[in-house]
C-alpha cells in the first residue's frame, strides 16, 4: 500500500521568526496582535452564521498557514479572515452562500480564496487536538470536569502558532497537562504518560508556556499595516456625498456681495457721511439687515439638510406597505398568467388527446364494419352455396325418376314384345 502524509505543514522557530512580515518591517508584536485579530474575526463569523467549531477551527489554521508564507503587508487580515471561513465551510461540508448584493465583496472572497488554495498548494487537510483530547482522557481516567477546560484551551491555542508548530497528538497532551495543573489532578510520571501519546515534555512546556503568554495579552485590535489599505470595508462615499448640502457659488450681483456703504445708501434719509444719530440709525439697520441674512441662511441649510435626510431616511411603513402590496398584485399576476397557460396547455394536451382518442374510435369502426361485411359476405356466400346444393338435389332426383319411369317402360316393353 501507499501512504501520503497530507498534514505535513509544520514550521520551525528560525521559519516563524524570518516570516514574510518580518521581513516587510512588521514587528513580533504586532504581527501576533493581528493573529490573534483574525482568529476573533472567524470565531465571531463562525459564532453569527451559526456554524459548528470545527469549521471555525480549520478556518483558523488555513489562516495561520497564509499568512506564514504571505505578509500582512500584502494581504489586508479582513479579507483573508473572511476567505479562511468561506473555504473552511467548504471543507468541513456546511457550506454558506454570499448573498448577489454584495457582488464586490463576493468577488474579493473568491480571489482570496485562490490565493489560499494557491499557497496550500491545494492541500487543506487539518488535523485538530480536539478528538485526542477525549482519547487521552478517558486513557488517563481524570475527572469529567477536566474535558470541559482542556477542550476551552485547544480553542485558545487555535489563536497561537501552535498549529503550525506542533502536531495535533502533541498540543492536545500540553492541553491536558495545563488542565490538569489548573485543577490539581495528578498524572502518572513513573513511567511518564506523555511518551504512550508519542510526545515529549519539552513539547508539552512548550505549549504551556504559549498559552500563559495569550492570557497575558490584552485584546487584539486591528492595525491598518496592509499596503493596499482596507478595501473590503464598506464604502460611505456615496452616502457622504448625499449628506453634504450642496454648495452654491454666490455670483457678484447677490446681496451677500453688496457692500455695507451700498446698504446704507439704499437706505432712504440716510447719509453715509452725516454723524450724530444718523450713524446710529444707519449701524442698527445694518444690524438687523445682517440678522436676517444669517437666519435665511439658517433657514436654507436647514431645509437642505431636511431634503437629505428625507432622502437618507429609508421610506416610512406605509410606502413600504404600499411597495410590498403592488409586488404582490404584480407576483399574483404573475402566478395568474402560469395558471392560464397550464390551462392552455393542460387544454391542448386535452385536444390531442381527443384528437386521438376520435381517430381511435374511428379505426375501431372501420375495423368493426369490415367484420360486419366479412360476416354478411360470408353468409351469402353459404345461402348461395345451398341453393346450389338445393338445385342439384332437385336434378339429381328428377333424373332418378326419369330413370325409374324410362326403366319400368323398358320392362313392359319387354314383356309385350315376349308376348307377342
Amino acid at each position: 500500500m501507499i501512504y501520503t502524509a497530507i498534514d505535513t505543514f509544520y514550521l520551525t522557530d528560525e521559519q516563524l521568526t524570518n516570516s514574510p512580515s518580518r521581513k516587510d518591517g512588521i514587528d513580533e508584536a504586532t504581527e501576533t496582535s493581528l493573529r490573534i485579530y483574525g482568529c476573533d474575526l472567524i470565531q465571531e463569523a463562525g459564532i453569527l452564521l451559526k456554524l459548528p467549531q470545527a469549521v471555525m477551527a480549520t478556518g483558523q489554521v488555513l489562516f495561520h498557514r497564509f499568512y506564514s508564507k504571505k505578509s500582512f503587508a500584502r494581504f489586508n487580515v479582513k479579507k483573508v479572515a473572511a476567505s479562511c471561513v468561506w473555504l473552511a465551510s467548504k471543507l468541513e461540508e456546511n457550506p454558506r452562500k454570499a448573498r448577489q448584493k454584495y457582488a464586490d465583496l463576493k468577488t474579493e472572497l473568491s480571489r482570496t480564496e485562490r490565493h489560499i488554495l494557491k499557497e496550500m498548494g491545494f492541500i487543506c487537510h487539518v488535523e485538530h487536538p480536539h478528538k485526542f483530547i477525549s482519547n487521552y482522557l478517558a486513557t488517563l481516567g481524570t475527572p469529567p470536569e477536566l474535558r470541559q477546560e482542556a477542550w476551552n484551551l485547544a480553542n485558545d491555542s487555535l489563536r497561537t502558532t501552535l498549529c503550525v508548530r506542533f502536531k495535533s497528538e502533541v498540543v492536545a497532551c500540553g492541553v491536558v497537562y495545563a488542565a490538569a495543573r489548573r485543577f490539581q489532578v495528578p498524572l502518572p510520571e513513573n513511567p511518564p504518560w506523555w511518551k504512550a501519546f508519542d510526545a515529549e515534555k519539552l513539547g508539552i512546556d512548550e505549549v504551556c508556556r504559549v498559552l500563559a503568554h495569550l492570557y497575558t495579552l490584552p485584546k487584539a485590535q486591528y492595525i491598518p499595516v496592509c499596503k493596499d489599505g482596507d478595501t473590503f470595508t464598506f464604502s460611505n462615499k456615496s452616502l457622504d456625498s448625499q449628506s453634504l448640502p450642496v454648495s452654491k457659488e454666490v455670483p457678484r450681483s447677490s446681496p451677500t456681495a453688496i457692500d455695507d456703504a451700498s446698504i446704507a445708501k439704499s437706505i432712504p434719509g440716510t447719509n453715509p457721511e452725516s454723524g450724530g444719530s444718523k450713524d446710529e440709525m444707519v449701524k442698527s439697520s445694518l444690524h438687523k439687515l445682517k440678522e436676517s441674512k444669517k437666519c435665511d441662511d439658517e433657514s436654507k441649510s436647514v431645509l437642505l439638510e431636511a431634503t437629505t435626510r428625507e432622502e437618507l431616511v429609508p421610506r416610512s411603513k406605509p410606502d413600504r406597505r404600499a411597495e410590498n402590496g403592488e409586488k404582490n398584485k404584480e407576483r399574483e399576476r404573475d402566478r395568474d398568467r402560469e395558471r392560464e397557460r397550464e390551462r392552455d396547455r393542460t387544454k391542448s394536451r386535452d385536444r390531442d388527446r381527443g384528437r386521438e382518442s376520435d381517430r381511435e374510435r374511428e379505426r375501431e369502426d372501420a375495423d368493426r364494419e369490415k367484420v360486419k361485411d366479412r360476416a354478411h359476405r360470408s353468409k351469402d356466400r353459404s345461402k348461395e352455396l345451398g341453393g346450389h346444393l338445393e338445385k342439384s338435389r332437385h336434378h339429381s332426383s328428377r333424373g332418378i325418376d326419369l330413370d325409374y319411369h324410362g326403366s319400368s317402360y323398358s320392362s313392359r316393353d319387354k314383356e309385350r314384345h315376349r308376348h307377342h
